[in-house]
């Protein structure tokens, strides 16, 4: 089974090598106004589209779990390499976990976290 979430852009160009980086992966198809990303892990299908105009939602947000701190590392330098912005947060109690993980927004200003959970915990001093 795979997720799909289908997406749309102003700008696909950018969006294609933010998608790239953020998921190490190529996108399957690649059009000037469609790509299609499909990744095992996670299992996912992710569509691009062009349009006009897009507003990112300042209530949404989307997360990639990982199964390691490590994976949450090399997210870091692939993300760090390509010149975008990130946001770290090691070892922070969020929706009553542990995690470490890190943030960026794509380029139509959508928030995306590549997390790993360290432990359950029974608090949840804050959420995404």
């Amino acid at each position: 089974m795979k997720t799909h979430i289908s997406l749309q852009t102003a700008d696909l160009e950018r969006s294609v090598a933010f998608y790239t980086t953020l998921l190490d992966v190529a996108p399957m198809k690649h059009y000037d106004d469609y790509a299609l990303f499909i990744t095992e892990e996670p299992g996912l299908e992710l569509a691009l589209n062009t349009a006009a105009r897009v507003a990112a939602s300042n209530d949404t947000h989307y997360g990639l779990a990982v199964d390691s701190s490590d994976a949450v590392d090399a997210a870091i330098a692939r993300l760090q390499h390509a010149g975008l912005s990130v946001d770290i947060e090691v070892e922070e109690t969020c929706c009553y976990a542990k995690q470490n993980k890190v943030w960026a927004r794509d380029p139509d200003g959508r928030r995306w976290e590549t997390y790993a959970v360290l432990e359950e915990v029974e608090s949840s001093a804050n959420c995404c």
